[in-house]
C-alpha cells in the first residue's frame, strides 16, 4: 500500500476541508467546535496518510470527523444553533424591517434546532453547501433513496413550522 502523497493530500485538504467543517457545524451548531474536529480530522488523515488510498479519503475523512464529533460529544452538551445571513443590496433598511428580520432568523433558527438531526444535515447540505442528494448519499455513506426520504420529510416538518410559527 503507498498511501497518499503531499500533493494528494493537500488536494483532499483543499476540496473537502470546508464540507468537513459545515458538517460538523450542522450537527453541532458551534463553529468553533467545527473548524477543531475539521483540522484534527486532517491531522489524523495526515498521521496515517502512508495507509491511505486516495480513492477513500473522502469517504475516511467524513468518518473520522463524525467520529471525533461523537467522542467530543460525550463530554460537551452542545446545542444547535444556526446563523444565517441576509444578503445587503447595498441600501439601508428601516429600523422596523432589520428587527422583522432578525425575528424571524430567531424563528428560523429554532425550528432548524427542531428538526431531526440526520433531516437537518441533509437539508443543510443540499440547501446551504448546494450538495446534490447524490453527493450527500456518497459523503454520508447512504443511499440516494435514503437522503430524498430524509430530505422529504426535513421539508414536510419545516412546511408544517413555518405555516404555523412564521
Amino acid at each position: 500500500m503507498s498511501g497518499i502523497n503531499q500533493a494528494e493530500f493537500d488536494e483532499i485538504f483543499n476540496n473537502w476541508y470546508d464540507p468537513i467543517r459545515n458538517f460538523i457545524y450542522y450537527k453541532s451548531g458551534d463553529v468553533e467546535f467545527a473548524e477543531d474536529i475539521a483540522q484534527d480530522t486532517f491531522l489524523k488523515i495526515w498521521e496515517k496518510k502512508a495507509e491511505i488510498k486516495a480513492e477513500t479519503a473522502k469517504q475516511l475523512a467524513f468518518t473520522i470527523a463524525n467520529n471525533l464529533f461523537l467522542n467530543r460529544l460525550e463530554h460537551l452538551k452542545v446545542s444547535f444553533k444556526f446563523s444565517g445571513s441576509i444578503q445587503n443590496n447595498g441600501y439601508s433598511e428601516s429600523p422596523e424591517y432589520e428587527l422583522e428580520m432578525k425575528e424571524f432568523d430567531q424563528k428560523l433558527q429554532r425550528i432548524l434546532a427542531q428538526l431531526d438531526e440526520k433531516q437537518r444535515i441533509v437539508f443543510l447540505m443540499n440547501r446551504i453547501d448546494g450538495f446534490t442528494y447524490s453527493q450527500i448519499a456518497e459523503n454520508l455513506g447512504l443511499s440516494v433513496k435514503a437522503i430524498e426520504k430524509r430530505m422529504e420529510k426535513a421539508l414536510a416538518f419545516l412546511k408544517t413550522k413555518i405555516d404555523r410559527k412564521i
